[in-house]
């Protein structure tokens, strides 16, 4: 089957227009093809029950980064998927809902595991932030970063900024970075306040997502006007054990 085709069996797991599957809708549908590999099951199905996307990104130039969802209430289907996408000892880095963790668990050895909250832009709750210390650049991929650079101190480095992990017809996800040489001045909640009215003039739906355990990063997010999804995910880096 092309890819195209295997795009066409799975988008029925997928909503477009959900938060839930907003990141995983990216990399299956919209991530370049010629960076896309799809692994479906059943093999060469019309309407698959389940699909693993390995998708290179500039995450690491040697790991990819799997995006999957797996058959429902069918274990041994979920792991003969893996092992049809990933040779044993291949290493990843892998975003999974929260419902395949033991799974994964179970099938990889893991060296990190962050749990993420996936916060969604409430506009209500949106004010622009004016700083005319920030301005627009061109990410590596393309996309727009909104950056902040004291030129007071005759320095160039990058006192904070924000980018776009991935951009779809519906949503985009936002990542801040802040020195930590030039916390505490609220320039992370201006590059981000930057992005959200860019993606919002474009007609996107500004998504965040923050690791349980950073509390910084979930006070940003809300005093941007993000509130919590309720979706919880997991970003993993592991290693595939053999099968037994």
């Amino acid at each position: 089957m092309s890819l195209a085709d295997k795009r066409h069996a799975i988008r029925h797991l997928l909503d477009e227009r959900s938060p839930a599957d907003a990141m995983a809708v990216y990399f299956a549908f919209y991530h370049p093809d010629d960076k896309t590999q799809l692994y479906t099951f059943p093999p060469d199905s019309k309407q698959a029950d389940g699909y693993v996307a390995l998708s290179r990104t500039g995450i690491d130039l040697f790991r990819p980064l799997v995006t999957l969802r797996l058959p429902i209430d069918d274990v041994d289907a979920g792991a003969d998927l893996i092992h049809q996408a990933l040779t044993p000892g291949a290493a990843v880095i892998l975003n999974t809902p929260e419902r395949h963790l033991p799974l994964i668990q179970a099938l990889f050895d893991i060296q990190s595991q962050e749990h993420l909250r996936l916060f969604t832009l409430d506009p209500r709750r949106f004010e622009p932030v004016i700083n005319v210390l920030v301005t627009q650049e061109s990410s590596p991929n393309n996309l727009p970063r909104y950056v902040v650079r004291p030129a007071q101190t005759g320095r160039t480095e990058v006192a904070a900024s924000a980018a776009l992990n991935w951009y779809s017809p519906y949503f985009a996800e936002i990542s801040v970075h802040t020195n930590p040489a030039y916390r505490r001045r609220g320039w992370g909640r201006s590059v981000v306040a930057a992005m959200v009215q860019y993606l919002l003039d474009n007609g996107r739906i500004p998504l965040y997502a923050a690791a349980e355990q950073n509390a910084a990063s979930v006070e940003l997010a809300r005093r941007v006007g993000f509130v919590d999804s309720g979706v919880r995910e997991s970003m993993i880096q592991a290693t595939l054990k053999p099968p037994p």
